[in-house]
């Protein structure tokens, strides 16, 4: 029996349009034919595709957002911007012109901070791996570094006796905070005792005191009651530290793990849905950090926040390339993009706009990258109207870790731009060419 054909029916909600087809919730397009008001075809025009799209407004809006949340639950707060998150070099300056300091966790890191004119004392030097060289540098700059292990309290503890300082600083914890897996490999354990014992090896040293207690739960935390769990914890592992060692600590870093509205492909429920607001997050650690907060003055609290305030600030506009029919009969599409610079496809699902309506009936589809690899796949199962050659798509949010862990692989990686708050265009990263990948070789 022929089916009739539904005409489809087109919802204007801001930007991007919603154009449904028929009754099934499978066969919505998503059409957004601009990015913070410039056309997607101007943008291709002028810097090409595959193309990577920074809004400043979103990056400030999402900031102030949750800086407020967490200000409203306490009164002395200092946000950290996660460099490893992004780290291009104007994104992390409108994170710091919000007030935010520097998170950083690798030499290199450190070394992009101060390049960015940021001084030692806004610097938080986390991480497993801190060379010598980088630790002496970070002792020197008045940096706060984060003990990983015993070892790096031990080159520390030579490096404040050569240099006649005494060095404050953090211990980083791990903790059973109810989410699974717990991130053991980072810090101290707090529940069999490591994290004391690294807290008298601190105290015992005449050229090291304890500056605050660090920990991060996580990446991508859905349950904000843990935040609460571990806040319980850490104040009961506070009382005894301040206990033995004779003072108050300065400052207690929660790190980040705040979730993005990005879709992860292990949950049905959208994002919009499961997702909490910042003020959840906040919520949770209110109660258990009272008793530090009626402290005059009360301990510094640092959050470093890298994936909620940046991803959704991030679009890339992709191009298709070709199409083909495979042999389970689902339609595919090459795009010039893959996961060469879509790291986190291995985790997300990303949401997928087009930029124009189709017409005709959404049917089964994949998106594969430009790679000569057969794991390039964007999207392994999406429902799309027939795409035409040279269309183009826009993927989000990706702002988060795809400019740092995407790869010089078979393609050259390309431009990024940034839309101002007042509209204008520019390049913050300019498209890769053979002379730059071609500088390093001999």
């Amino acid at each position: 029996m022929k089916k009739d054909y539904t005409k489809p029916t087109i919802l204007r909600v801001g930007n991007p349009l919603y154009v449904k087809h028929g009754s099934s919730t499978q066969n919505y397009q998503f059409v957004r034919d601009s990015i913070e008001g410039i056309k997607i075809a101007d943008l291709v025009a002028e810097f090409g595709s595959p193309l990577f799209v920074f809004s400043e407004a979103v990056l400030r809006q999402k900031y102030r957002a949750a800086k407020k949340a967490i200000d409203a639950v306490y009164p002395n707060v200092q946000f950290g911007w996660s460099y490893k998150t992004n780290y291009l070099n104007s994104i992390c300056k409108v994170f710091h012109e919000e007030g935010a300091c520097a998170e950083v966790v690798s030499a290199f890191e450190y070394e992009k901070a101060r390049a960015l004119g940021i001084p030692g004392h806004e610097i938080i030097y986390n991480g497993p791996y801190k060379p010598i060289e980088s630790l002496e540098r970070a002792v020197i700059d008045g940096a706060q570094i984060h003990v990983d292990n015993m070892d790096e309290i031990a080159d520390i503890n030579e490096i404040a006796k050569r240099l006649d300082k005494k060095v404050k600083t953090g211990v980083r914890l791990n903790l059973n905070a109810g989410i699974y897996p717990i991130w053991s490999r980072f810090g101290f354990n707090l529940e069999c005792g490591q994290a004391m014992s690294a807290i008298k090896r601190i105290h015992q040293s005449s050229n090291l005191q304890i500056g605050g207690i660090h920990t991060h739960l996580g990446t991508f935390v859905l349950d904000t009651k843990a935040y609460g769990r571990a806040v319980e914890k850490i104040s009961d592992f506070i009382k005894d530290v301040e206990k033995f060692v004779g003072y108050n600590i300065e400052f207690l870093d929660l790190g980040g793990g705040f979730a993005s509205k990005n879709h992860l492909k292990a949950v049905y429920q959208p994002p919009e849905i499961i997702v909490p607001s910042p003020e959840a997050y906040a919520k949770e650690i209110e109660q258990p950090l009272k008793w530090l907060a009626q402290r005059n003055p009360a301990p510094k609290l640092i959050m470093e926040l890298g994936r909620h305030l940046v991803d959704e600030a991030g679009f890339l506009i992709t191009t298709v390339v070709a199409e083909k029919l495979l042999s389970d009969g689902r339609r595919s599409y090459v795009l010039d993009a893959g996961v060469n610079l879509l790291y986190t496809a291995t985790w997300y699902k990303f949401k997928i706009e087009l930029e124009k309506e189709n017409k005709g009936i959404a049917e089964p589809s994949i998106l594969f990258g430009p790679l000569c690899m057969n794991i390039d796949v964007v999207d392994e199962s999406i429902m799309l109207p027939r795409l035409s050659r040279f269309q183009r798509l826009i993927l989000s949010p990706v702002g988060a870790y795809n400019v740092t862990q995407w790869m010089q692989f078979i393609q050259y990686r390309p431009a990024i731009v940034m839309i101002d708050e007042t509209g204008k265009t520019r390049v913050i990263r300019r498209a890769e060419t053979l002379e730059d990948l071609n500088r390093m070789e001999s």
